[in-house]
């Protein structure tokens, strides 16, 4: 089982570990801070070094309870070798940032009572967010972004936290998609995002540690879809 040190520490920019499997180019650790495809978040890239060789990572995956590294060519080493990993560090911290402010807008919408977010996906230079919300037009959206970035400059701390089973199902949608309800319902413990004082979801990706550190938000696109579905896409900056 790879430990994923992300989980505790979204700062970590470097780190080593010991090779626990190789197949050709795709390399598991003991620990990573390569962040796994997951959530609508990217996966993180980076550099591991081994014997005087740099690999380049090119794509990080969850394969059951290991993180799969992908190089960019055959490994040369093998079992109980040790690695030294460094992420593309500008990459995510963007992700960082463009997660947590899908999370504020999320919270915004769930104390309005206006409608749900419905899918999300995170870029290296935008995010991507699906609504259902009846009658939402521009300028809606333009408020709610506007009420977001309120709440962004009132530098309120984000971090991890996580609950036990009994606990997380005690609280009111702390998942916010069908499934997500399903997964919380599948697991002995949960790992949360928390807000401080505005907000908790069940999340396994990484955030930044302040809301001021989102930035301005703006917005990039904004897609009628129909009667209830839009689509918008926003940047950070």
């Amino acid at each position: 089982m790879t430990e994923r040190i992300y989980l505790e520490d979204a700062y970590s920019k470097e780190f080593d570990a010991k090779v626990t499997s190789v197949n050709n180019n795709a390399v598991v650790l003991d620990r990573t801070i390569f962040y796994a495809t997951g959530g609508g978040q990217p996966c993180d890239t980076g550099i591991i070094s081994h014997n005087g060789e740099s690999y380049r990572v090119v794509e990080t995956k969850n394969e059951g309870e290991d993180v799969l590294h992908i190089l960019d060519r055959t490994f040369n080493g093998g079992i109980g070798d040790e690695i030294h990993g460094v992420i593309d560090w500008e990459r995510r911290y963007m992700h960082m940032r463009l997660h947590t402010a899908i999370h504020l807008i999320d919270a915004i919408m769930e104390k309005r009572k206006a409608g749900s977010i419905t899918g999300g996906q995170i870029y290296d230079d935008r995010a991507r967010v699906d609504f259902d919300v009846p009658g939402m037009d521009k300028e809606m959206v333009m408020k709610i972004l506007e009420e977001t970035q309120k709440i962004i400059e009132e530098g309120r701390k984000v971090y991890p936290e996580v609950l036990s089973k009994e606990k997380a199902l005690s609280i009111e949608n702390l998942s916010r998609t069908e499934p997500g309800r399903k997964l919380l319902e599948s697991l002995d413990k949960v790992r949360v995002i928390v807000i401080e004082g505005f907000d908790m979801q069940m999340d396994g990706g990484t955030h930044v540690a302040n809301t001021k550190e989102v930035g301005r938000l703006s917005l990039v696109k904004y897609e009628n879809k129909g009667s209830h579905n839009k689509r918008v896409e926003i940047a950070v900056s």
